[in-house]
């Protein structure tokens, strides 16, 4: 088949993409995988119970903030990703903010706080919980997070995977926020932070087998 005739079989009957048809694809994978992790931790450990074991909404609201800033980002990134040719390097610098304030909070709180606190400051009552249920939380909303960037056509398969993995390690963090019993902003840096980069990492690592064209 010559050059030109295998162009003619291309382009035929191609389609236009409908405008905001990738934005529209991704924030339905970003839904679909919030509500999956969300429900995936009502039906496992279930939300916090309340004032009557200290529930100070403070916390909660810090947590939240965390990884809701986590999740913007992230998704501003992989709507850059999700087309050929871009790498998103200009936002990439801005998924450090949110973890460079917390961090700096977090040893502000150790500074100022009782040296004989610490232990429960960073490790809290259930760390161990934590540790397992973020990742669970995140597999879901990965895969929709996965599905949703084949439906593009990211080029930068390592980065793209790295941030979907990110994203989706917020959106397990979120859903965890509801049950979580820890209210110290060092847990939050620690043990949050720690655990999102980790399913980063993971992303990372996937995102080469799992976006390839």
């Amino acid at each position: 088949m010559k050059t030109d005739q295998l162009i003619d079989m291309l382009s035929t009957n191609v389609e236009p993409v409908p405008p905001g048809g990738l934005r529209k694809t991704l924030l339905g994978a970003l839904v679909a995988g919030g509500v999956a992790a969300f429900c995936l931790m009502l039906a496992t450990v279930g939300l916090r119970t309340g004032v009557t074991d200290g529930f100070l909404p403070g916390y909660l609201t810090v947590k939240l903030l965390f990884t809701l800033s986590l999740i913007g980002v992230g998704a501003a990134l992989l709507e850059r990703l999700m087309r050929p040719g871009q790498d998103g390097r200009k936002l990439f610098a801005f998924v450090f903010l949110p973890f460079l304030i917390v961090v700096c909070a977090g040893v502000a709180s150790l500074v100022f706080g009782q040296p004989m606190a610490w232990g429960r400051m960073m490790f809290g009552m259930q760390w161990a919980t934590c540790l397992l249920c973020i990742p669970l939380f995140a597999v879901v909303p990965f895969a929709a997070l996965i599905w949703a960037l084949r439906k593009g056509a990211p080029t930068n398969l390592r980065r793209a995977g790295a941030i979907a993995g990110f994203v989706a390690g917020a959106l397990g963090a979120t859903a965890y926020a509801f049950h979580c019993p820890d209210d110290s902003v060092p847990f939050i840096a620690i043990w949050y932070g720690t655990l999102v980069a980790l399913c980063g990492a993971i992303g990372a690592m996937l995102g080469p087998r799992l976006l390839r064209w």
